[in-house]
């Protein structure tokens, strides 16, 4: 009898002990949530929602603990509830800001790379593009936004000139992105796509953590990872290149290196240029990665060593002169990325780089030797998915010298201190906005400049968005005038972005239409800018256009294009114009076509691209109007073939300007008229070039 009373009265206790948790969860609009989990940190009481969003369970837990609710695509949400007074209770809950199908603030930016969440050019494409010949700014000219310079080389964009643009390699400044080069000759970038991740390209409104830019930074971000080991040897019709990777244990590097000789290329196929010496390269780049528990650190550096002796013609000499170039570039880059405790990532890095160039000019002798660095700290918070804050500092060390025959010397040291800030809010999956402020102040011009910046996007549909883009961008004037005179404030300029997405089924449409203000530009009152010009911040000027991307890889079989459009109307008052014009290296209409088409029986690749480009203005001495004349139209057809000989090679075959189009660019007029009153005039074409190598891959 006592027995039975006992059992009794613990199955009264445990159960008087239990106690009942029930809710109801729903979404930001009071719909419910079938399926979520819920349950007692800490314990294995829970339960799951049913159709109509409610949950009940039991619990033998006491106390104040924490009820969890999580499901996928939403974010997790924890309650305190008090056990001993428990009362029903209504979870809402909010869409996850971390799913691909959130929104992207990509205002005036291009995505490339694997992590991107929108894609409009994957790495592959810098190397499998026809006509970018594996160049990263060649292939950055299919894309709307950009000018193609035949003459330079460079990137040119929205109405700025090349200067306008920064490269960055893991976040740190790349000082001197491009080869040395002389006058109509185009130049490339100095950086192999293979080792490259992602890429992010500005056109416009880009973030606070960067700045000494009016028009564009180009991000380029080195593997953090390599998944196998393996060599490439390349074999050209212009030289040799190397590439190896390695792994071991926490470890990795890449590296590879080219030498280039365009002499046996000039036999093969003659070009219009009188070359004393071809052009002659020697040049290399390694990555070196540790991987921490929390961290990873990575030390990128490249060389290049040039030269090339050439004769320049000209209509206001009888005799062409003589250019010898020689130039020797280094560049070192180490970056270390953490993650610190409560949600804090800490970024830091340094770079250096030296150019050293000597240019003869008949008799004449020009050289000159920069050396810059950078030193980044960056300080990343995520309060949550919906919040997160980050804030920097940059310096930037400049020592430029120049000397002309020994005996005239130029040059200056500057110095830039930044700090920014900027904080990235989702208030939902479909609505997200960015906004900071950076300031910089440089110690040569004794100018601050204090830039806010501020983006918005909004998802209209699961495919498509719109996005809005403001900032203000501060730069010092280009190294052409601050080596002979330091009495300069800062050139600025706003910019103004409404972009339009919708990316479903590899399917990509990109719209955009900006509006740039440049104010503080620099003037000059000779022919060219020169030690005893006279130099005034009263230029300006404006840009204004519709850029229009489009790109299908799912409407043909085997077939990827990609189709850009670009319209501008800029005109610009600075350097010794005469009145707000159109400068030279504009064209109001750009389209480039770009088609790959994969051949199964062939095992090959097949693309070619097609750029057309109106005419670019020109002055003309024998007219009144400034700027008035205009070069015919830009037409460029290029053609590549990759062939799949085994898994481990492969002949790629290459053609620029296949039909021979004799493209002009630009006209030089003599000084003096003649015996008529005319000023003569000649122009440069660009050569047919024919590339072709054969890439062995042994992994």
């Amino acid at each position: 009898m006592k027995i039975s009373t006992f059992i009794v009265l613990f199955f009264s206790l445990l159960g008087f002990s239990q106690t009942q948790i029930s809710g109801k969860v729903t979404d930001e609009k009071n719909n419910p949530i079938p399926g979520a989990n819920v349950f007692i940190e800490g314990s294995y009481d829970g339960g799951s929602t049913d159709d109509k969003g409610e949950f009940l369970f039991t619990t033998t837990e006491t106390g104040q603990k924490s009820l969890k609710v999580s499901f996928l695509s939403y974010e997790t949400v924890t309650l305190t509830i008090d056990l001993s007074n428990y009362k029903y209770v209504t979870v809402k809950m909010k869409e996850s800001a971390n799913m691909l199908d959130t929104v992207v603030i990509n205002a005036g930016t291009f995505e490339a790379g694997d992590k991107a969440k929108v894609t409009v050019l994957k790495p592959l494409d810098i190397v499998t593009t026809a006509g970018s010949n594996a160049d990263i700014v060649a292939a950055l000219q299919t894309l709307p936004g950009t000018q193609t310079v035949g003459e330079s080389g460079r990137l040119f964009v929205r109405g700025g000139e090349s200067d306008e643009a920064q490269t960055y390699v893991d976040g740190i400044r790349v000082a001197q992105p491009y080869g040395a080069t002389t006058q109509n000759l185009p130049t490339r970038g100095r950086f192999s796509p293979f080792l490259f991740s992602g890429i992010s390209f500005s056109t416009g409104g880009y973030s606070a953590e960067y700045g000494e830019a009016l028009s564009s930074v180009l991000l380029l971000n080195t593997i953090d990872e390599v998944t196998e080991e393996k060599t490439d040897i390349s074999f050209m019709t212009v030289g040799l290149g190397v590439a190896n990777t390695q792994k071991w244990k926490n470890n990795s590097i890449s590296f590879n290196t080219a030498y280039i000789d365009l002499a046996p290329y000039q036999l093969i196929v003659p070009q219009n240029v009188d070359w004393n010496r071809a052009f002659q390269s020697l040049s290399g780049e390694t990555v070196y990665r540790h991987n921490f528990k929390e961290g990873l650190l990575k030390v990128y550096a490249a060389f290049d060593a040039s030269r090339f002796d050439i004769n320049q013609e000209s209509i206001n000499t009888v005799n062409k002169t003589r250019v010898n170039l020689e130039n020797n570039n280094f560049y070192l880059n180490a970056s270390y990325k953490v993650n610190l405790m409560r949600k804090w990532q800490l970024s830091t890095g340094l770079s250096y780089g030296y150019g050293d160039t000597k240019v003869g000019l008949d008799l004449d002798q020009v050289a000159n030797a920069e050396h810059a660095s950078h030193l980044k700290l960056k300080v990343r918070k995520s309060f949550s998915d919906r919040a997160k804050l980050t804030f920097g500092a940059d310096y930037f060390i400049t020592q430029f010298d120049e000397n002309f025959n020994a005996t005239f010397k130029s040059g200056y040291d500057a110095n830039i201190a930044a700090v920014y800030t900027e904080v990235d809010i989702f208030f939902s999956k479909n609505f997200a906005a960015k906004a900071g402020l950076r300031a910089a102040n440089n110690d040569l011009l004794d100018a601050t400049a204090v830039s806010p910046r501020a983006s918005l996007a909004y998802k209209v549909s699961k495919a498509s968005q719109f996005s809005f883009a403001y900032g203000e961008f501060e730069q010092a004037p280009r190294q052409d005038y601050l080596k002979y005179n330091s009495n300069f404030i800062n050139e600025k300029a706003s910019h103004y972005i409404l972009n339009y997405q919708y990316n479903q089924n590899k399917r990509t449409f990109r719209s955009e239409i900006y509006f740039k203000d440049y104010r503080d530009l620099v003037k000059y009152d000779s022919d060219m800018a020169a030690f005893n010009s006279q130099y005034t911040n009263d230029g300006f000027g404006y840009a204004k256009g519709l850029d229009i991307f489009w790109r299908d890889g799912k409407t043909f079989k085997n077939l990827e294009y990609w189709v850009s459009y670009s319209f501008i109307d800029t005109q610009r008052d600075y350097r010794n114009y005469e009145d707000e014009v159109t400068p030279s290296f504009v064209a109001k209409h750009n389209i480039s076509v770009v088609r790959k088409y994969w051949i199964d029986d062939w095992k090959s690749m097949v693309s070619f691209t097609h750029s057309f480009n109106s005419g670019r203005p020109f002055d003309n001495p024998n007219e009144a109007s400034f700027m008035n004349g205009k070069t015919k139209m830009f037409n460029n057809l290029s053609f590549s073939w990759a062939y799949l000989l085994t898994p481990q090679k492969i002949l790629y075959l290459s053609v620029n300007n296949v039909l021979a189009t004799q493209n002009v660019f630009g006209y030089e007029y003599a000084t003096n008229p003649n015996s008529s009153g005319v000023f003569d005039r000649q122009y440069h074409f660009p050569n047919r070039q024919l590339n072709h190598w054969m890439d062995l891959e042994l992994v």
